[in-house]
């Protein structure tokens, strides 16, 4: 049994939902997204919010049952309040600014990083060391993130480069002489 699946999703104020089949779609405040599910779970809208359960008894049934609860949660949140994911940036000389729709980045490199803001994503440098990244789509916001943390990904034994705010980096003694 999915703990997560038997919980019902109560739907914000403000919020509509329309399910059609697979699909589910939810438009908000912040603007509509769509979702289509797998075919081994059942969505129902009842006075008690939306809810998911698996269609079958099998393993994978109820593996995408509480995926698709989640799924759908992070559609209703992301229309409502939407996401946000905060990059810090260590090193001497490493920094970031925009560039028009762009954000350019001081790694180290001999070159700038450019790297162009996909639509539905906001992202902003309040400090040349900090970036926030928020829209409404987790998993864009997510890859986004990723994204720019690839570019220079924390070294162990300095901690310079892209690393996510709060992540503790595990750091590697020096060579002893």
């Amino acid at each position: 049994m999915s703990r997560i699946g038997k919980k019902p999703i109560e739907i914000a104020k403000g919020v509509t939902v329309t399910i059609n089949g697979q699909e589910v779609a939810v438009k908000g405040p912040k603007g509509e997204l769509k979702l289509t599910l797998v075919d081994d779970v059942t969505v129902t809208q009842g006075p008690d919010g939306i809810t998911v359960a698996p269609r079958e008894d099998t393993q994978r049934a109820r593996a995408m049952w509480g995926l698709s609860r989640t799924l759908v949660s992070n559609l209703i949140t992301g229309v409502t309040t939407g996401f946000t994911q905060n990059l810090e940036i260590t090193g001497v000389g490493y920094r970031a600014a925009m560039q028009g729709k762009n954000l350019q980045l001081n790694l180290g490199f001999s070159h700038e990083v450019i790297y162009p803001i996909p639509a539905g994503i906001e992202i902003k440098v309040a400090k040349p060391t900090e970036i926030s990244i928020t829209g409404m789509d987790k998993q864009k916001v997510g890859q986004v993130a990723a994204e720019i943390r690839h570019y220079r990904e924390p070294e162990p034994y300095k901690g310079k480069g892209v690393k996510y705010a709060g992540e503790f980096i595990f750091r590697k003694e020096g060579k002893k002489k």
